[in-house]
């Protein structure tokens, strides 16, 4: 018989290393207990839901969390720069408008221009007032029949259609749309001003725009930029003079102008500046939250929906948005229109009658096309 060359050591590494024998020399106990160690390693960060979205949300969690504790402390320096806009805003109105269009503007001009201004306060104050009064609702914390459709990792409760977790608030909120840092730690407090201003005071409110408060923030922002469109027009004129003002005092010989001529040219030009630069902005988020309720979407559902309208059109499929009801009726539901009347009553006068439904169920009217007769 022919002997293997290198000596016993050798010999018995070939034989151990072999097709499939090499396992032989591994006890039992140990590969099992190896094997059940692995098994326990992969179970706490893998499973078969995990995809790229799950770990850009593990790895960049931390940026969140930044985020959110940063957006909580910096409301309230939001609450108190609004507080000294709108209160430098109040000043040069009454203080310097109102009296030129007192001793200017023909009488029928100054009592549309006094109803409208005051119209428009008033819509303003009570809008945002209820905006950051009304809590936007929360899903039950304790064992009910409310069908739940997914369950929150950080709440540790079921979450209902159209919930969503806000990382601000710390909490889940029905239909949520965002967490508005201007709304976060206000409440109100009671400033007479001519048609551009905010009632605002610092307090510990921290609230989202969800089910039982979005018509109030929607409405405050429509009426809000139509105060500063007001402003920016009413005032077109004064700033143009004003504007020439300033210029002349740059040539030789310079006019002579008195402190209160110079101050009260550069308040109309910050006043013009201002109210023009917040009816674009805020003109255009406005425009964008009336193309969301014309869809029966929210902000969240907007990136949902086309994440699912997009892994179905892969799949020669169709996604159809369950809460569009149409979108005159998604207008009705969410301004709560039941009858001819309410286009006033509760559109365009204050009103704080509640939502349709309560946030938890949406099966309205999921065969009707036209589910209000108005």
């Amino acid at each position: 018989m022919r002997l293997c060359p290198g000596g016993p050591v050798v010999r018995c590494v070939r034989v151990c290393c072999g097709r499939g024998r090499w396992r032989v020399c591994i006890p039992k106990c140990v590969r099992s207990t190896w094997a059940y160690t692995h098994l326990l390693a992969r179970s706490l960060c893998y499973n078969t839901l995990t995809n790229w979205d799950t770990v850009n949300d593990t790895l960049f969690e931390p940026v969140f969390w930044t985020a959110d504790r940063l957006t909580r402390l910096f409301g309230q320096v939001f609450v108190c720069l609004v507080v000294v806009l709108t209160s430098s805003i109040v000043l040069i109105a009454y203080m310097v408008l109102l009296p030129l269009v007192l001793h200017t503007y023909a009488p029928w001009w100054i009592v549309w221009h006094l109803c409208y201004g005051h119209w428009n306060l008033v819509m303003i104050a009570f809008h945002y007032y209820k905006a950051t009064r009304t809590p936007p609702g929360h899903p039950p914390t304790t064992k009910s029949e409310v069908p739940f459709v997914s369950f929150c990792k950080k709440c540790v409760t079921p979450k209902p259609a159209r919930t969503h977790h806000c990382g601000i608030c710390n909490t889940c909120i029905l239909k949520m749309d965002h967490h508005c840092p201007w709304l976060n730690n206000c409440v109100c407090v009671r400033q007479m001003y001519f048609s551009l201003s905010v009632c605002v005071c610092v307090a510990w409110l921290n609230n989202c725009v969800g089910h039982f408060n979005h018509r109030y923030f929607f409405s405050f922002c429509v009426f809000l930029t139509l105060g500063c469109v007001y402003c920016s027009i009413s005032g077109r004129n004064l700033f143009i003079d004003a504007y020439s003002a300033i210029e002349s005092s740059f040539q030789t010989p310079p006019p002579t102008f008195t402190l209160k001529d110079k101050l009260l040219n550069k308040s109309i030009i910050y006043m013009w500046v201002l109210t023009s630069t917040v009816a674009v902005a805020l003109g255009g988020l406005t425009l964008w939250h009336a193309m969301l309720i014309s869809r029966g979407e929210t902000s969240i559902e907007r990136h949902l929906n086309k994440k699912e309208r997009t892994r179905l059109a892969k799949r020669n499929r169709v996604y159809k948005n369950p809460f569009h009801y149409g979108c005159f009726n998604n207008w009705k539901l969410f301004l709560g229109v039941e009858k001819r009347s309410h286009w006033i009553t509760r559109v365009l006068l204050p009103s704080g009658h509640a939502p349709y439904g309560d946030g938890l169920t949406w099966d309205f009217y999921p065969h009707r096309k036209e589910p209000l007769p108005v």
